[in-house]
């Protein structure tokens, strides 16, 4: 049987503009393409999930316009499961991001129905307790987010909590968390420190949380957890093309890997965060946010080409 990951989280539609370089404050630059294309971190990673090869639910809100039906198409025609998917009145979620030639880009999200995700219901929770693992980000309200936690936690379905956008969070949820994945900026927030060295924000982490994970883009990722056991993981070595959604693919595989693998071994977390690696890294060879999300057979042609061999 297939993994099962279930994801409540956000859902929006990107308003995507490529330029030639990103505006400074106060700046107009020229753009170039425009293209919509749904999105959302809760949405993009179960979108990510169900590529990946897992059965995957999403649980979320759009709104009774246009493009939550848009998204909700999307959403189905990747695979995912969006009985939890509710439709409440007023706008859907928006995000408008720009990119530039570097790959570099940036992302202002307006939540809409997002922000009516503030308590969940019997069907949810049902959901939640089928899954092996459930997936959290913090685009929707924190009841939800929390609530979301504490069913799972009950029902024994590992928590992977994506803590982006960054925010210091409540010892209530991360009491809840078994997998925390953030990048440096993220983990600084949540730890409450101002470094960015990677061996200091994982150390500052497992005072928080049982394990961390720490993406670090090109540079790959570093993993540690309380029973001692710390791993640096590199990234594949590619040419990108758009970084937006690469940290929603690595975060979506990285769930189906730890609900297959578990960490019942350091080989288990090797493999599962090689494995998100590649997913991260195939993403960002193409533009995009969901479009770009890779499916199972990219993600193990690149895993396999680089890393086939490793110890």
């Amino acid at each position: 049987m297939s993994a099962r990951v279930a994801v409540v989280g956000s859902s929006n539609l990107d308003l995507v503009v490529t330029t030639a370089r990103l505006p400074r404050p106060g700046e107009t630059v020229l753009g170039e393409d425009f293209r919509t294309v749904p999105g959302g971190k809760g949405a993009n990673q179960a979108v990510a999930a169900a590529r990946a090869g897992a059965a995957c639910d999403f649980v979320g809100a759009v709104g009774d316009d246009d493009f939550g039906t848009q998204m909700r198409t999307s959403l189905v025609g990747a695979g995912v499961d969006v009985r939890g998917l509710r439709t409440v009145a007023g706008p859907s979620g928006v995000a408008l991001i720009g990119v530039d030639r570097d790959a570099e880009n940036f992302i202002v999200v307006a939540p809409g129905a997002n922000n009516t995700l503030t308590e969940l219901d019997a069907d949810d929770r049902a959901t939640i307790a089928a899954a092996d693992v459930l997936l959290l980000q913090l685009e929707v309200p924190l009841s939800a987010v929390t609530q979301a936690a504490d069913w799972a936690r009950a029902d024994r379905t590992t928590v992977v909590l994506n803590a982006a956008p960054a925010a210091a969070l409540p010892t209530e949820l991360l009491d809840l968390v078994d997998v925390l994945v953030v990048n440096e900026h993220e983990a600084a927030v949540v730890a409450g420190i101002t470094s960015d060295d990677p061996p200091v924000l994982l150390d500052a982490l497992l005072e928080l949380v049982p394990r961390a994970v720490l993406t670090l883009g090109a540079g790959g990722a570093a993993y540690a957890d309380r029973g001692g056991l710390r791993l640096a993981v590199p990234a594949p070595r590619i040419d990108a093309v758009d970084t937006t959604a690469s940290g929603d693919a690595f975060t979506g595989a990285l769930a189906v890997g730890w609900a297959e693998r578990g960490a019942a071994s350091e080989n288990a977390v090797t493999a599962s965060l090689r494995w998100a690696c590649a997913a991260g890294a195939a993403c960002a060879q193409r533009p995009g946010a969901s479009t770009a999300l890779p499916d199972r057979p990219a993600i193990d042609a690149l895993h396999d080409a680089t890393y086939r061999g490793a110890p």
